[in-house]
């Protein structure tokens, strides 16, 4: 019943290991299907190298097992989370990748300093609050989907497709679960690049113009979304 879905699950769960955006089982992408609000998932504790299709779990929105034999991520619940508070959302990738991570452990937002971030994300790449305390018990994974929501209050999820968890790591999001890859490798990119840049620079310097930056936005996609250049099914 699941068998196609579970393997684009398991496709754009390996992409992760194939860029280098996850070390041990450090990460994992899901995919919802919207006509039934069931959600595919990498399991929690699997090694991507010995990851198959079969192993991947499938809940329902309260995170319910509905297919598998292994027990869904740690971190579905901040899925679940992402979906509930973005309608157009089909993938979710979490990762702790390294240049992405570094500015989330920092607590600083990535400006947009060039125009290879500019293609993919309109403006700075946002950080989250730090959570408190109240927020890092049993309900600490559904938290940190809530604080992404509560991020995103006065932006566009899909003109800005990932966000910065404070002291933690990053996610992702897009159309799919490939889409939703391709979005994590762009903000790993534009991590490393804007670090680099204030590196070079001995310090913070000014983003890219906003007229830029609008420009180079505008040229990849379209008013109502992703146009060609988005990783297809």
């Amino acid at each position: 019943m699941f068998e196609r879905m579970l393997k684009k699950v398991l496709d754009a769960n390996k992409l992760l290991w194939k860029y280098g955006l996850v070390t041990y089982t450090w990460g994992n992408v899901s995919e919802i299907d919207r006509l039934t609000d069931y959600i595919a998932i990498k399991p929690s504790g699997v090694q991507y190298d010995h990851l198959s299709w079969d192993d991947i779990v499938v809940v329902d929105m309260d995170g319910n097992l509905i297919s598998g034999k292994l027990g869904p991520s740690i971190d579905i619940q901040a899925h679940v989370e992402i979906y509930k508070a973005f309608p157009d959302v089909g993938g979710v990738v979490h990762t702790h990748s390294p240049w992405a991570t570094a500015w989330a452990q920092s607590g600083r937002p990535i400006p947009c300093y060039g125009t290879t971030q500019a293609d993919c994300f309109f403006g700075e790449i946002p950080c989250t609050r730090k959570m408190r305390e109240d927020e890092l018990g049993k309900d600490y994974e559904k938290n940190i989907g809530k604080i992404i929501a509560e991020t995103f209050k006065d932006r566009d999820p899909m003109a800005m497709p990932s966000v910065l968890v404070n002291g933690h790591g990053t996610f992702s999001w897009g159309v799919n679960a490939k889409d939703a890859v391709h979005n994590a490798i762009v903000l790993e990119t534009s991590a490393a690049l804007a670090l680099r840049t204030e590196m070079v620079n001995h310090g913070v310097m000014a983003p890219l113009d906003d007229i830029m930056q609008t420009k180079c936005y505008y040229r990849k996609h379209r008013k109502h979304g992703h146009e060609e250049q988005v990783m297809s099914e």
